[in-house]
């Protein structure tokens, strides 16, 4: 602790920390002050004056709002004598005066700190019996969040939040005096990827959800802790149920990663899960007729697809059969089929990366950052996507780190993200060439060279557009590595679990424990029976060979290569060259269609195990929900599918599975089930542990080596070079199946920069032929100014728009012809 500050509390001496404040003071020693606009994770603004208590610091006892008064040494404080209860049930009357007997149909009754603190320290009764004012009720105040104003009792937390927490200012305080009201600007919505969090802090029934208004009560919902998989940050979430539904996620105030907080997308995507459109029955090919999938059972589904991967070993040999996804499963269940993979079927061809990430041995043998080191580093370096939109929760603690923690930022990317204007400094590169603006930077010295190398460096890494390949960026990171040897890195890739995926092995060259193949061949030998002798495909190059007709068997572990990878040419080719297709999937997209046989899996909290963020940090999932229909565990599924191959993989339950990665996968050792499940493991734990029991056994873990940098030749003068980025909002399966956030897409719009549009004779909306090597697209356009002159910028995955048909895989960069039509 900090200097210790001596005080009394209800005639208890406590020590607290200098400059704590009373009320935190007093919780942390277990004494309840009451509160409403008090939160631990936004400022002190002493608004309601419920925590009204006897303060005595030497010249007698005052009353003094606890949330703003910070302690000091012999200080006094009384939080139940007589003139604070008087004053406490003072200010409930007062703020019961118009608050509306709503609490039969409010949504927050029966978790209301306002009923609550009414039942406990208010006055029992009214003096007061004049009609109670009213307003119509509710206003949508954005898509997600309804406002019943007569409720409110201008606490300011949701206006904190807004302000001070997301950045996104878009509501506040509206007229004066008894008109005081919460309210949005006119044809101003609340437009934020964090309103829910609003809803979750409003102490009153104020702001309620659209998609869990009048849903269930407390009292009906039965709840586990859990992990958030709509991103890789991993935020922790309380999985709330009722009747075996899914109905509501809280985020868990957890200090290493997520603060309580989620984005929007994460806290509504439980609708999904309910679909009437999941897969909830095996699907095969039907034989009468190849344009239909059919209704299965499991056990002809599995004897087919074990039919099929026999059948293409025998003819095509082990390389004939490759694997391409598993970023959606557990870290049990990757674990599960990189083993099936190398020991019973013998190949190495396993990606769970659609190409849009970075090579394993990168993510994996670079020196890994925590967010907790991210936020406190005296220099950030961003080189990748928008946080806002890939990895919103990141994105909320960096923005905190620099506006409140004394962070600086550096952002070198090719077109503005939601950081920039927190960036101490903002720098653009020509896409393609961040490896050259680095090198010019470094080399030129001047401010943005010194900052940094002035203290500790972490840099945020990550693919900022997808119509070019990895390798400017890890020649980037290379240089980096040279120049700054004690710099740590913080890989922002944005799949849920493509880190523990990684970690499981489900990468070619790659191990599970993060180990090399080479290096660990012997080791897992040992412990599998066999390993591939070579290094196998990663995704592009499992499709190009599926193109080409050399992939057999092509089995997708929930991924949908036609909407997902880059290269929608190359996809198409692919799905339609592989021999035989079997998915292994919660929902019927594009490529499960094309499948031959379709396995239907649990989703989320229909099963449990764990998953790895993208600091390393291992947290676990809980089943919370029946899986629809007769879907199934995906460990259940490869273990079922090696017994059909005649092999028995030796498990018999999600512990039995933890306890051989503890045993088998060096990075993992020590992480035991015992250790994740207690009090220590509440947090989730960053692997490798740093004291890894019997590390000195198995091989050692990868290191990185970079490659060097090449030539990029110069902007073409008549072209742009396309940037292409991702939303938060897309036209992905799990959002278009939720109601409340399938309408949320942007949709497809081209954006330029305004002298490019004031050129082209443009106005916004209007359309353009985009142009590249492949194809010729019709967008709209609009003008903005954080997208450089030469530069184009469009979303990927928008709903009506195939923005891969425009890119080559095997490209560096795209160049695009912007014509008006």
């Amino acid at each position: 602790m900090a200097e210790g500050v001596e005080l009394t509390i209800d005639g208890r001496s406590v020590t607290a920390e200098a400059g704590e404040l009373v009320i935190a003071a007093a919780e942390r020693h277990g004494i309840y002050i009451p509160r409403f606009c008090y939160h631990p994770r936004m400022s002190s603004v002493g608004m309601c004056r419920m925590c009204l208590v006897d303060v005595d610091t030497g010249r007698g006892p005052t009353l003094q709002p606890a949330c703003i008064i910070t302690v000091s040494d012999g200080m006094v404080v009384e939080t139940a004598s007589e003139t604070a209860a008087r004053a406490q049930e003072g200010v409930l009357e007062l703020l019961l005066v118009n608050h509306p007997l709503d609490c039969p149909v409010c949504d927050k009754g029966g978790e209301c700190p306002l009923q609550d603190q009414a039942m406990a320290f208010g006055p029992g009764e009214s003096r007061f019996v004049e009609e109670k004012r009213h307003f119509a009720k509710p206003i949508p105040i954005s898509d997600l969040v309804l406002l019943d104003r007569e409720r409110c009792v201008l606490c300011d937390r949701c206006t904190r939040f807004a302000s001070e927490v997301a950045g996104d200012p878009l509501i506040s305080f509206m007229e004066r005096g008894y008109q005081t009201q919460i309210m949005t600007f006119p044809d101003d919505p609340f437009v934020s990827y964090f309103s829910g969090n609003t809803v979750q802090i409003c102490p009153v029934g104020a702001l309620t959800s659209v998609p869990y208004r009048f849903k269930a009560r407390p009292w009906d919902l039965d709840q586990v802790e859990s992990t958030c998989t709509s991103c890789s940050v991993g935020c922790r979430v309380a999985v709330q149920s009722s009747r075996d539904e899914l109905v509501r996620y809280l985020g868990v105030d957890i200090d290493p990663v997520n603060h309580g907080w989620l984005c929007d997308k994460g806290r509504y995507d439980f609708e999904w899960v309910a679909s009437e459109a999941r897969l909830v029955v095996p699907l095969v090919r039907d034989p009468s007729d190849d344009t239909e999938l059919v209704a299965s059972s499991w056990n002809l589904a599995l004897d087919a697809a074990a039919d099929a991967v026999a059948d293409a070993v025998a003819a095509g040999g082990p390389d004939s059969v490759a694997l391409l996804g598993g970023a959606r499963l557990s870290n049990e269940a990757a674990y599960l089929w990189s083993k099936l993979a190398r020991s019973v079927i013998g190949t190495d061809n396993v990606d769970c990366q659609l190409d849009d990430g970075l090579p394993a041995d990168a993510v994996l043998g670079l020196p890994r950052a925590t967010i907790d080191d991210t936020c406190s580093a005296a220099t950030i370096l961003l080189l990748g996507p928008d946080p806002k939109e890939e990895l919103p929760v990141l994105y909320l603690r960096l923005r905190d780190a620099v506006v409140h923690g004394g962070s600086r930022l550096v952002e070198l990317t090719p077109i503005a993200t939601g950081l920039t204007p927190y960036a101490t400094h903002s720098l653009r590169h020509d896409p393609g060439n961040l490896v050259g603006a680095l090198q010019d930077l470094l080399e030129a010295g001047g401010p943005v060279a010194e900052q940094l190398a002035a203290g500790d460096l972490v840099v945020v890494a990550g693919r900022s557009s997808l119509a070019g390949s990895a390798d400017d960026l890890l020649e980037a990171l290379g240089v980096l590595r040279d120049r700054f040897p004690d710099a740590t890195y913080l890989p922002a890739l944005r799949r849920a679990n493509v880190f523990g995926a990684l970690d499981m092995g489900l990468a070619p060259g790659m191990l599970p424990g993060r180990v090399r193949l080479a290096e660990g061949q012997e080791w897992f030998s040992q412990q599998w029976g066999s390993v591939p002798a070579e290094q196998g495909l990663d995704a592009r190059g499992i499709l190009e060979a599926a193109a080409a007709g050399r992939i057999g068997l092509l089995i997708l572990l929930g991924s949908d290569p036609l909407a997902d990878f880059r290269d929608a040419d190359l996809a198409e080719r692919a799905l339609a060259g592989a021999g035989t297709v079997v998915a292994v999937d919660t929902f019927a997209n594009p490529s499960v269609l094309r499948a031959d046989i379709v396995l239907a899996a649990a989703g989320y909290a229909e099963q449990g195990g764990s998953t790895t963020n993208l600091e390393g940090r291992v947290s676990r999932l809980a089943r919370k929900v029946t899986p629809r229909g007769s879907s199934t565990e995906d460990w259940i599924i490869v273990a079922d599918l090696a017994l059909r191959l005649g092999h028995d993989l030796g498990v018999d339950s999600l512990g039995s599975i933890w306890r051989e990665v503890e045993q088998v996968a060096p990075a993992y050792r020590g992480c035991s089930l015992d250790l994740l499940e207690s009090p220590a493991g509440l947090d989730g734990l960053v692997v490798p542990l740093g004291d890894r029991p019997g590390s000195e056994d198995g091989p050692a873990l990868v290191q990185w080596q970079a490659p060097p940098p090449s030539g990029v030749p110069p902007p073409h003068a008549y072209r742009h070079r396309l940037v292409v980025d991702r939303k938060l909002y897309d036209a992905g399966t799990t959002v278009s199946m939720c109601p409340s956030l399938a309408g949320l897409a942007p949709g497809p719009i081209l954006r330029l920069n305004p002298t490019e549009v004031q050129r082209l004779g443009l106005s916004d909306g209007e359309r353009v032929q985009v142009t590249s090597a492949r194809a010729s697209i019709s967008v709209g356009c609009r003008a903005d100014r954080g997208v450089p002159a030469g530069v184009a910028a469009l979303a990927f995955n928008q709903p009506g728009l195939a923005t891969g048909d425009l890119l080559d895989a095997g490209q560096r960069f795209t160049e695009v012809e912007v014509e008006t039509r």
